[in-house]
């Protein structure tokens, strides 16, 4: 390499373009400077390189899925701004009845991950009873978790029927819900949560016990980012002392 005292410019030999082109390009990746260098070793085979760039793929897909979630929530952070006026007309208050519920409860990773215990009740009743009423999931932890929910999966009896395996029949007891119908992704629950839980707080109630989400209208399989979805958000509640 030379450069122009005058202007400093580098003039590179044809034997380095190769090479600079390589640092460019990793630089571009993302890679840091001490990983150029070992992708510059004469010892890396092609076969290691393309382990770098499949793992630095990798690592750059969960990047953009996490910045995707992060775009998600800031767009409904804007919506629920909007929609803070008039949210308190689209909360009913309702008188629940008894119900009859086969279910299975788990700790599991994330709310999402509450779709693979369906197939466990399925498989506990038999799939003639799929259809008698919308699937629901209950949350049993207190307060929001990342990680390690509580969660329970189930679906609406007519009646009580027998059981095997995880699945447990039993029934709900009669309660008052604040309800709530969020029609749109899962991804876009949050938001009428957030809408629900400060309407309960400003209007003297208290939770009191597991909240519900019946999924009123989806597809299979089930999309996280479906905007045809319908779900209703039933908060139990009591007037608070």
């Amino acid at each position: 390499m030379h450069i122009d005292p005058e202007t400093g410019y580098r003039y590179y030999s044809v034997s380095q373009l190769s090479r600079l082109h390589r640092i460019l390009a990793l630089k571009d990746f993302g890679f840091s400077l001490e990983q150029i260098a070992t992708c510059l070793e004469e010892t890396v085979t092609a076969e290691q390189m393309r382990g770098m760039l499949l793992l630095r793929q990798a690592e750059q897909q969960v990047r953009v899925e996490e910045e995707h979630d992060r775009l998600g929530r800031l767009q409904s952070r804007l919506r629920l701004i909007e929609q803070e006026t008039s949210m308190s007309e689209e909360v009913a208050l309702k008188q629940l009845p008894t119900q009859w519920v086969a279910s299975v409860r788990e700790t599991i990773a994330n709310y999402p991950a509450v779709g693979a215990l369906y197939p466990k009740v399925i498989a506990g009743v038999g799939p003639g009873v799929v259809g008698q009423g919308p699937c629901f999931a209950r949350w049993h932890d207190p307060e929001f978790s990342e990680s390690n929910v509580d969660g329970e999966a189930g679906i609406f009896l007519k009646e009580p029927i027998t059981a095997t395996g995880e699945v447990r029949v039993y029934e709900l007891p009669a309660t008052t819900v604040a309800s709530a119908i969020h029609a749109g992704s899962y991804r876009r629950l949050q938001e009428a949560y957030d809408a629900l839980l400060r309407w309960v707080g400003t209007n003297g109630y208290q939770v009191t016990g597991p909240i519900r989400e019946l999924y009123l209208q989806n597809s299979q399989p089930v999309r996280q980012d479906d905007e045809s979805y319908i779900t209703e958000i039933q908060v139990p509640v009591t007037k608070a002392a």
